[in-house]
């Protein structure tokens, strides 16, 4: 799998957080790989828990971030899947020294395109660019 391909899969997995209590994740993390309509590979498998579990550790520190720039809006306002798309790319920008930010913040529109509103990729990039 690719970068891309493999960022679109801890966007689905880190969106469930959304719906699920957390000690329902294990199962639903289970659940996700079970059902996933992609061929995944044990390596990509681990590199997206990896990157999942590091983004649900910090995710109180990252909401605290994205509410201090977001102009009018606080975490719990926004729509879920540009909340999750956020705390995505912040925590690349933040704490993933493999992601250059410009990365970051492309990959983040391109999430918004295809799965948010048509306000999303808008609304995204313009939280973001206040983090470079």
């Amino acid at each position: 799998m690719g970068r891309r391909e493999l960022r679109e899969q801890v966007f689905k997995l880190l969106f469930r957080i959304e719906f699920n209590k957390q000690e329902d994740m294990p199962e639903q993390i289970r659940l996700f790989f079970e059902d996933n309509d992609k061929e995944v590979s044990e390596t990509d498998e681990a590199y997206i828990s990896q990157k999942y579990e590091r983004i649900v550790a910090k995710k109180k520190e990252i909401d605290v971030a994205i509410n201090e720039v977001a102009e009018g809006w606080k975490t719990d306002r926004m729509g879920k899947v540009d909340l999750t798309i956020l705390r995505l790319a912040v925590y690349e920008i933040r704490d993933d020294e493999d992601v250059p930010v410009s990365v970051a913040i492309n990959e983040a529109v391109e999430l918004a395109k295809k799965f948010g509103q048509d306000g999303s990729p808008s609304f995204v990039n313009g939280i973001l660019a206040k983090f470079a």
